[in-house]
């Protein structure tokens, strides 16, 4: 370190357990932060703040006024910027001396071990289930530490994965906590359920408090518990996670032992084509253009009521679930285009309709709304 880095990090070297060495470890680690967003800013700011020495940022979305209100790295000139490189802008600003490494694209399973390879902790701020079991499978597979947290409405929870510690027993990892996904759709996004603003900012810096922990080998991290914050009473909790001997992954007949198709594997995207003869599909351009033509034709949400009353495009709503229970609602003597928010409960219902009640009109949305 050069005399900048000691008068910056001075309150660091001053604590007994930590000092010189402690620092040292952190300026010659290199962690990668899948994810600007609401955790990543946090996180981001803290990891720079605390001098670690290389960061890596990947994240292709860009910068929208809506996220101003937790992801607290960007600004609003910032706007229409790619996240990842807007926060290398903001955390060179708060400290010169570290390095920064940006990937503005998306992690999926043909780069995941090129990116994550060349790191020694991983911390994930993804919004998505794809995302969470292909950052926690690489890592297994490549044997890296992942820093894990997610957020929704007012609750968030975090654990460490992966992790073997100094006797070296090896924690649990995502999948023995959550051996499968939840159903497509079941669990509503922040875009769509919302989080209280200060939420993430709340679970990113205990992550970063994680990230320093693995790297310095200071105190004891989450690893084997899983911590949850309910935040609007204050409450937190804390749970075991244990190792499954029937994880397909690490478990004792293990069975994954490469990258899948994780967007398959949560559902996002359906093992058979929409494109196919038995379901008619069309695009949102097509939607458009049906619109801006004024069509005869009908639109059907199948989403839920809490879902449409925060952002519809002005469907006529009947839940998946209550769909039997009003064919009647469905027309027979025109077209109907049947949405939902990622064209999974929409192709459901068609099925329905179409198998069990002779429908032949019906369009999926295909990618929902």
């Amino acid at each position: 370190m050069n005399q900048a880095e000691w008068a910056r990090y001075d309150r660091h070297l001053r604590i007994a357990e930590f000092g010189k060495a402690g620092q040292e470890k952190l300026k010659a680690a290199k962690v990668l932060v899948i994810g600007a967003g609401g955790l990543g800013s946090p996180l981001l700011l803290y990891l720079a703040a605390a001098g670690v020495g290389t960061l890596g940022i990947i994240d292709f979305d860009k910068v929208e006024l809506s996220n101003l209100q937790r992801q607290v790295i960007f600004t609003e000139a910032q706007i229409g910027t790619n996240k990842a490189e807007a926060a290398k802008e903001k955390i060179l600003a708060l400290n010169p001396h570290i390095q920064i490494r940006t990937y503005p694209i998306k992690l999926t399973s043909e780069n995941a071990f090129e990116i994550i390879s060349h790191y020694e902790v991983v911390a994930d701020g993804s919004d998505n289930f794809p995302t969470r079991y292909l950052a926690n499978d690489a890592c297994v597979l490549l044997g890296k530490s992942l820093v894990y947290a997610a957020v929704h409405r007012f609750e968030g929870q975090a654990s460490v994965f992966n992790y073997r510690n100094q006797a070296g027993t090896l924690g649990p990892n995502y999948r023995d906590l959550f051996p499968v996904p939840p159903l497509p759709d079941s669990v509503a996004s922040c875009a769509e359920a919302g989080v209280l603003g200060v939420l993430p900012g709340m679970l990113g810096t205990i992550q970063a408090n994680e990230v320093i922990k693995i790297i310095t080998g200071i105190g004891q991290t989450l690893s084997g518990r899983l911590f949850v914050l309910e935040a609007a009473s204050f409450q937190t909790r804390s749970f075991t996670i244990r190792r499954n001997p029937q994880n397909p992954l690490n478990g004792e007949n293990s069975s994954i032992t490469t990258l899948i198709d994780y967007e398959q594997f949560c559902g996002v995207r359906p093992t058979v084509s929409l494109q196919d003869d038995s379901i008619k599909s069309l695009i949102m351009s097509d939607l458009e253009k049906l619109i801006q033509e004024k069509k005869n034709f009908q639109l059907i949400d199948v989403r839920e009521l809490e879902e449409y009353v925060t952002h519809n495009i002005g469907g006529e709503l009947i839940p998946l679930r209550e769909i039997e229970e009003n064919i009647h609602k469905v027309a027979r003597d025109k077209m109907v285009v049947i949405h939902c928010q990622s064209g999974i409960r929409s192709q459901q219902a068609i099925e329905i309709l179409q198998e069990k009640y002779g429908f032949e009109n019906l369009y999926n949305l295909e990618g929902g709304i």
